[in-house]
């Protein structure tokens, strides 16, 4: 069963940055899509930032400009360098693959214990 696990979270103040990593227990390029997700306290899960093998991205409004994805595709990890954080950006990070890139709302895998991001104001 492919694993994925988060990494990086933490409590850091307004305009601060974190970088969260993603450990996939499988050879990355298995998957096309990769992506980073979060969910805020009593909502849906939300997407953040994908990436496909080739490098393509795209970000949520919310984020762009600020935060970035890439993938090691050697390392088998997905990263998301997140600057000028904003206390809207408190939540819990998870990384997943959505099925493609048209049906990103679909996800491959279950969603894992993700690691938490908080910023203060």
């Amino acid at each position: 069963q492919v694993q994925l696990v988060e990494s990086g979270g933490g409590l850091v103040q307004a305009g601060g940055s974190l970088r969260l990593s993603c450990v996939v227990s499988e050879n990355i390029l298995r998957f096309n899509v990769m992506g980073w997700y979060r969910q805020a306290p009593g909502k849906q899960h939300e997407e953040v930032a994908i990436i496909s093998a080739g490098g393509d991205t795209d970000y949520t409004d919310s984020v762009k400009g600020r935060f970035t994805i890439f993938r090691d595709n050697d390392k088998n990890t997905v990263t998301l360098q997140m600057n000028s954080l904003k206390p809207e950006d408190t939540a819990v990070y998870f990384c997943n693959c959505p099925v493609t890139w048209s049906m990103r709302t679909e996800m491959t895998f279950p969603w894992g214990q993700g690691t938490q991001v908080t910023v203060s104001s």
